[in-house]
């Protein structure tokens, strides 16, 4: 056999053990968030999501995020607010003998509630957070910036997360409405 013949013979397994593999994952119940009529409606329903300032480097970072993950799928006026509490923690870990700190890790923890603004319903209470681990070097600048990098990191992995939970909110309340009006 060519070398072109083992070339197409391969790809025709590739793509043989690609639909083998998805086959199973037709009937599992797996939808797309944003797929459908449904989809819009998530899109939509972020777009409508206030985020009001929240205190602090790291929560001025995390509304950022929240905001430019919320105003992706277009602006609209306010139908929801997200209130958001944060809570920001740098700990050591790593303690040598001579009492200096070797290893820091950086906690970003948040509670958030998703409130309808019409009726004042709380639609979702939940937490989300992560957390990173920063080598504690002799250049104190280092550290520093090792340390703003983990929090700009963590903003956009908290946001991240909270986008999705929020999304997955909203969905449910699209699909709970579609099902009460038939």
């Amino acid at each position: 056999m060519t070398g072109i013949g083992k070339l197409k013979m391969r790809r025709h397994v590739l793509v043989l053990a690609a639909l083998a593999m998805a086959v199973p994952l037709l009937g599992c119940g797996l939808h797309p968030l944003y797929s459908g009529s449904g989809g819009l409606g998530v899109a939509q329903g972020l777009a409508a999501v206030d985020v009001p300032p929240i205190p602090g480097r790291g929560g001025w970072l995390l509304r950022n995020a929240l905001v430019e993950r919320f105003e992706a799928a277009g602006s609209t006026t306010p139908q929801y607010r997200l209130d958001v509490r944060l809570d920001d923690a740098l700990e050591a870990l790593g303690v040598l003998n001579d009492d200096t700190i070797s290893r820091e890790r950086r906690i970003l923890r948040t509670r958030y509630q998703l409130i309808d603004l019409s009726t004042g319903e709380i639609l979702l209470d939940a937490t989300a957070g992560s957390d990173a681990g920063i080598d504690v070097v002799s250049s104190e600048y280092a550290t520093i910036a090792a340390e703003q990098t983990a929090l700009e990191n963590l903003a956009k992995e908290v946001a991240d997360r909270m986008t999705t939970r929020v999304a997955l909110a909203l969905r449910e309340r699209a699909q709970a409405g579609a099902t009460v009006s038939e």
